[in-house]
């Protein structure tokens, strides 16, 4: 009988491509990656591993080998889901991933509520960009991810996702405080066609969204800065270095200087929370799903 773990380290090691990259995701030593992969080897008396250049690559027998072991894992994976949903009892152990501002914004009210409402569940979380938190749901790395999309650039989810709503939130325009809209009620994009941009790191989902929008509106931005986190976007605005989108979610207070104005036309990220379909029944991710969602309540 095959040993679940070995088969969750090939599993792993086809999914990742590297001993490295299954190493991070199983969170282990690449050291024992590499025991595991020796002892599947002689459970099934083939080789499962071939050298590749530094690297290694899976043989034939590898490769059909993970296959099934996907399909065991699964399988694994919906008996739990049952078993815990038989059960009813929110318990064991719970991996979150979520990007930056979803993190700050929403992970401790909802961890303090799963903490009090649940005792018997132990959650870890880890920040990651939307795109890796999907990658990461699809690999196992993480039970469930907060992941975004805006509302004219959805962000595309894999079949085997189910994908639920925790919020919406709307995002303004930060500005320096001397600029000539920041005493205004409400702006349009397109009215700093003539400002310097603070916006993400490039070709980031995020990016992407701006620079198709103000294109979109006939506006080609001028990129002066580019900072992945929104309080080093806020700390140039500061600094009179230009302007940038700002959502609320997980903002927190200005700096000293910096206006934010309303968009006209509402400008909105779609939060959601997206898991396994195969997990679907479990009650841990149907109740960190809630309690998100309770905190995000809690910000109106």
């Amino acid at each position: 009988m095959f040993n679940l773990e070995r088969l969750r380290t090939l599993d792993a090691l086809a999914r990742h491509g590297s001993v490295s990259g299954a190493a991070e995701g199983l969170h282990v030593t690449t050291s024992a990656v590499s025991q595991q992969m020796a002892k599947l080897e002689r459970e099934v008396g083939q080789q499962l591993l071939a050298r590749n250049g530094r690297g290694v690559r899976l043989t034939d027998a590898g490769r059909l080998l993970a296959e099934h072991a996907a399909r065991i894992l699964s399988q694994v994976e919906l008996a739990q889901s049952d078993l815990e949903a038989r059960r009813g009892q929110v318990a064991g152990e719970l991996r979150l991933g979520a990007f930056p501002t979803a993190a700050r914004g929403l992970f401790p009210a909802a961890l303090s509520r799963l903490r009090s409402g649940h005792p018997g569940l132990k959650v870890t979380t880890v920040e990651m960009e939307p795109a890796s938190g999907v990658r990461a749901v699809l690999r196992g790395d993480v039970d469930l991810a907060l992941v975004l999309d805006w509302y004219n650039k959805p962000l595309p989810v894999p079949e085997g996702l189910t994908r639920s709503p925790i919020l919406d939130d709307p995002a303004d325009v930060a500005m320096p405080a001397g600029h000539p809209h920041a005493d205004r009620g409400e702006v349009d994009l397109e009215d700093f066609a003539d400002d310097d941009w603070v916006t993400w790191g490039e070709a980031e989902f995020c990016d992407e969204w701006l620079l198709d929008t103000l294109r979109s509106k006939g506006v080609e931005p001028r990129i002066a800065h580019r900072a992945g986190e929104h309080a080093t976007q806020l700390a140039l605005v500061a600094a009179g270095l230009g302007v940038c989108v700002a959502p609320r979610l997980g903002r927190g207070p200005l700096p000293v200087g910096v206006r934010t104005v309303p968009v006209r036309q509402a400008v909105r990220r779609h939060v959601y929370a997206v898991w396994r379909a195969d997990a679907d029944r479990r009650p841990s991710i149907r109740a960190a799903a809630d309690a998100l969602r309770a905190a995000g309540e809690g910000l109106g």
